[in-house]
């Protein structure tokens, strides 16, 4: 087989191997016992090799099994791999302490979010410029994770308004989508809705591919602050595509 079809065969084949997902999917984590074991179908997801993971724990408040990512300076994730349509809804629940007050969406530096909820979506690379393939692959390598070419990641920023949307200033087919910001609702559990579909098409500005997958994370590593976030009840309500 020519060498320049291996790649392509390799994403095919790993696009193949993720299961689907029914129609109504519960990715929450109710049935998990606290403790330091990953919920069913989670598994760590590594944000970065040459700093420390963040700690990632399963506690119970008020009855019901949720997530806990300490990060002390830090980065922790983890991560529900599968495939489904675009036109889907996500809602979750989710925590904080408090938000990273260094963070930064625009900079390297101040790339760190007290929460995260990112989105896979399964972008040919071929979609991408050079200089995004090379950066995507040269990431793929050093985190030893199979990134996804292009995702929506749902932060908790610090200051900027709702609604913002901005490129990873590391990644950019990688869009920031603030949906909650400052302190003002910290401390209290806050439900999310999203339509998927239409989010996509506002960061991208063009239809979206299937969904390959759901992470949650929180990080703290390039301000070197800290921050605890709660996750909880992460449901995909996926539609037929019309």
């Amino acid at each position: 087989m020519h060498r320049r079809l291996w790649p392509a065969l390799a994403a095919l084949l790993t696009t193949l191997a993720l299961p689907a997902l029914a129609d109504t999917a519960a990715l929450d984590f109710s049935h998990a016992p606290a403790g330091t074991a990953l919920p069913a179908g989670w598994q760590r997801y590594t944000m970065s090799r040459h700093k420390p993971p963040a700690a990632v724990t399963v506690e119970t408040q008020d009855g019901r099994s949720v997530v806990h990512i300490d990060a002390d300076r830090s980065a922790g994730a983890i991560v529900d791999r599968f495939r489904a349509g675009p036109v889907a809804t996500l809602s979750w629940r989710w925590k904080i302490d408090h938000t990273v007050a260094k963070g930064d969406l625009t900079r390297r530096s101040g790339d760190d979010f007290a929460a995260r909820v990112y989105v896979f979506f399964d972008v040919p690379t071929r979609q991408l410029s050079f200089g995004q393939r090379m950066t995507l692959s040269l990431a793929r390598r050093l985190t030893g994770e199979n990134l996804p070419a292009a995702a929506i990641c749902y932060v908790w920023d610090n200051h900027h308004a709702p609604g913002t949307i901005a490129p990873n200033p590391f990644y950019a087919p990688v869009r920031t989508v603030v949906i909650e910001s400052g302190n003002g609702k910290a401390g209290q559990w806050v439900g999310e809705s999203r339509d998927l579909a239409a989010d996509f098409r506002k960061a991208f500005g063009r239809e979206p591919p299937p969904i390959t997958g759901i992470a949650i994370a929180a990080d703290t590593d390039n301000t070197r602050a800290q921050a605890n976030a709660w996750f909880g009840d992460v449901r995909l309500v996926a539609k037929p595509s019309p």
